[in-house]
């Protein structure tokens, strides 16, 4: 079942969230920066510990001090037009995170940011379209895939993409 809502995301009960992150995984800005602060100060250690990451890579956490057991980093590509293969690398880092969700071996649930559609600029209905294509590719492996979006606006784009 994949649904649409808006929320934040670090309150979501699920078993894993994923988080838009820089290629540097410090923390920043964003859900990025909202997800470090509640994680606590071990998500900063930890996440570090594993980057650099290219675009369109992922990266799992535990969740430290969120409910959700996993904290999955992906690195999404900033919008440059369309001509530097950002669809690719955004649909990459949806993938990446599913195989990142699938390693861990007990992942049922699991909740996207819309990545890279807000300060990385990528138009938010293509970037919605790509992840809801990403989502349906692996519903049947979950019992729930939550696109969780930061306003009414982005939550209708996905809903739509999802009827």
């Amino acid at each position: 079942m994949i649904e649409a809502m808006v929320a934040d995301i670090t309150t979501l009960d699920v078993d894993a969230i994923v988080n838009a992150a820089s290629r540097a995984l410090a923390g920043g800005g964003g859900v990025d920066g909202a997800i470090h602060r509640a994680a606590g100060k071990n998500l900063v250690k930890a996440s570090r510990a594993l980057g650099p990451i290219a675009t369109g890579g992922a990266v799992i956490t535990p969740g430290f001090e969120l409910r959700a057991r996993y904290v999955i980093h992906a690195a999404g590509p900033i919008w440059y037009g369309g001509g530097e293969r950002e669809p690719e690398l955004l649909d990459g880092a949806y993938e990446e995170s599913f195989a990142r969700a699938r390693e861990a071996g007990d992942v049922r649930t699991i909740a996207f940011p819309a990545i890279s559609a807000g300060v990385y600029g990528f138009p938010g209905e293509h970037a919605v379209q790509i992840a809801v294509r990403a989502m349906r590719r692996h519903e049947a492996e979950y019992e729930r895939i939550i696109a969780c979006a930061y306003d009414e606006g982005t939550a209708e784009l996905y809903r739509r993409a999802l009827e």
